[in-house]
């Protein structure tokens, strides 16, 4: 594998005159990493890698570096339960429970309908530094998770916007990109929204542009996301880049917390919830790992994992 990748990273960038915004996000070792703690089949590995995307590119429009965003979708009816992926600080992790069974009686290319029957989709920001917490919930509509949020923001934030993703895997594994780009309200970013007009125009021409991209430039590990918007943008006269940052992934299980919590339970009830060798289980559904919390030692003992 050569050294020029341009992996797990998001970039974002403005066109100024279009009353536009845009964000990059491209994922592979990382992406790998939280696939490879769970034996998913395709299908799901596949929906994991789109929502992790998305969680990225959502979760990077924070400026408060300490808050997180959680994208959550829960059903009633259909063969996933829920879909949990959340995004602190560049760190990123997911996890969906599915029933087994149910799943194996879809097609190849289930739609996003049959996996989540009625469903609805929750995106939440939380911003530690200011203490604000603004959840929004939208029905679990369209052919991908994508179009779901697409009518989060035009339904919630009354943001136009276009979001794409790919998913691809190569000779080196999985890799998934994604671009996600919204209008502004009129003025520079960074300024209040007072109102949203009724047409767009400008957005009209940078939604074209963005919807031209291809699948494989997104997830094309050596493929710069600057050429992206290069390509994409080129001919508008100012497109200024913000920067990017680096994603990795972050499962926040927490050992001493763990302890913590269990020593709050009276001695009989740690008792019972111990297994045959004296130690409680706690799995983590993120990263599926299973602490085993010595119950003679919940004070003063090691906790190892298994």
């Amino acid at each position: 594998m050569t050294d020029n990748l341009d992996i797990d990273r998001s970039l974002g960038f403005t066109i100024a005159a279009r009353n536009a915004r845009g964000r990059l996000v491209r994922l592979g070792p990382v992406l790998e990493t939280i696939i490879a703690a769970h034996a998913y089949p395709p299908v799901i590995e596949k929906l994991l890698a789109e929502a992790l995307v998305l969680t990225a590119l959502l979760g990077a429009t924070l400026k408060d570096d300490s808050g997180q965003m959680t994208l959550q979708a829960q059903t009633e009816g259909g063969p996933i339960d829920l879909l949990v992926c959340d995004y602190r600080g560049g760190e990123l992790r997911g996890y969906i429970k599915f029933d087994e069974e149910r799943l194996a009686e879809m097609p190849a290319n289930p739609t996003l309908f049959a996996l989540f029957g009625k469903g609805y989709l929750a995106i939440t920001f939380d911003q530690v530094a200011t203490g604000e917490r603004y959840q929004g919930i939208v029905p679990l509509e369209g052919a991908t998770l994508s179009d779901a949020a697409e009518s989060y923001f035009a339904q919630s934030e009354q943001i136009p916007s276009l979001i794409r993703i790919g998913v691809v895997r190569d000779d080196h594994g999985r890799v998934a990109g994604g671009l996600m780009l919204q209008h502004l309200a009129e003025g520079e970013d960074g300024r209040d929204r007072i109102h949203t007009r009724l047409d767009h125009p400008e957005w009209e021409h940078v939604a074209i542009l963005g919807g031209t991209i291809k699948t494989q430039e997104l997830a094309q590990r050596d493929l710069p996301l600057e050429t992206i918007v290069w390509r994409l943008f080129n001919e508008e006269t100012e497109v200024r880049l913000l920067g990017g940052a680096s994603l990795t992934r972050g499962c926040r299980c927490d050992v001493v917390h763990i302890r913590e919590v269990l020593s709050r339970f009276p001695a009989e009830e740690r008792a019972t919830m111990a297994d045959d060798t004296g130690r409680i289980g706690v799995d983590c559904a993120f990263c599926s790992r299973i602490f085993a919390i010595p119950v003679a030692e919940l004070e003063n003992g090691d906790v190892t994992t298994k």
